[in-house]
């Protein structure tokens, strides 16, 4: 039985008979195949760095497991359509605290037509892509059974300043978090979430060790997923912290360059993170 996402906080939504990606019960997400070269370039790159043998196993868990694709019936009533099969990244948590951060400061790629460019230019210039490398595309954060998720508008977070940023960041790791509260943000989950051996921030910096030396793949409007059970903190458990990359369609071909636009993004969130672990 396919249903709707609980935990999506960005890209395209099914609900309200729109077209978007739905689950099942068994750990899989189906995201509707987009049209044109947008479609193949995400095919493509699921196809490649499955076959490509020179990509260290330590980095592929930082990707969808990738299933291939699957005719099903599309969540705004169209009939069938083609859908990529991925590994439901959430699926193994039970109230998962998440945000997508979608990174690099350039987010077309440069294939892209005039229209696309300016398009994607405005948004960069709106936000905190161009003057960070990055931008917070959404985020939920688990508070309480009785009060559930602290999951903002989209809208409201798309031109967050860098002060506003370095603000959501605490309070994805702080106990106290809470929508329209003046109260500072505490980070007691800092040291746990972002910091320590397994933890989002040395994740991070694994995966910036292979950006500073790959040269295969452009990831252009890629974000990256960080993830959380809050719960399993609270008993004294590991918080599972985890971080995928996610969203392919822009991917291009490295031809032997590294990917500085990613590489500079990846850099600076790493350093908003490790200042607040560092506090």
């Amino acid at each position: 039985m396919l249903k709707v996402p609980d935990h999506q906080v960005a890209g395209h939504q099914a609900s309200n008979g729109m077209l978007g990606p739905l689950i099942d019960n068994s750990g899989n997400f189906y995201k509707p195949l987009q049209s044109g070269e947008r479609g193949t370039k995400e095919v493509e790159f699921y196809t490649s760095l499955s076959s490509n043998t020179k990509i260290p196993d330590n980095i592929r868990k930082f990707f969808p497991t990738y299933y291939g694709t699957k005719l099903i019936e599309a969540s705004d009533g169209s009939g069938l359509l083609p859908h990529l099969v991925l590994q439901d990244i959430v699926s193994c948590y039970l109230n998962p605290t998440l945000m997508d951060i979608k990174i690099g400061s350039q987010t077309w790629y440069p294939q892209s037509s005039e229209d696309y460019i300016q398009t994607c230019l405005k948004r960069d210039r709106e936000s905190s892509s161009l003057p960070l490398g990055f931008r917070i595309c959404g985020f939920q954060i688990y508070q309480t059974e009785v009060s559930g998720y602290w999951k903002p508008d989209r809208k409201s977070i798309q031109k967050l300043t860098a002060d506003e940023v370095k603000l959501v960041l605490r309070n994805f790791v702080s106990s106290n978090s809470a929508e329209n509260s003046d109260t500072e943000p505490d980070c007691s989950f800092a040291p746990n979430v972002y910091g320590g051996g397994s933890g989002i921030l040395a994740l991070l910096l694994e995966l910036k060790k292979w950006f500073e030396e790959q040269t295969f793949f452009h990831f252009y409007s890629c974000s990256v997923l960080m993830v959380y059970e809050k719960e399993s903190l609270l008993e004294g458990k590991s918080p599972c912290p985890a971080v995928k990359l996610v969203d392919f369609a822009h991917v291009v071909d490295g031809e032997g360059v590294i990917d500085h636009n990613f590489l500079g993004g990846l850099c600076s969130l790493i350093k908003f993170i490790s200042d607040i672990v560092s506090a």
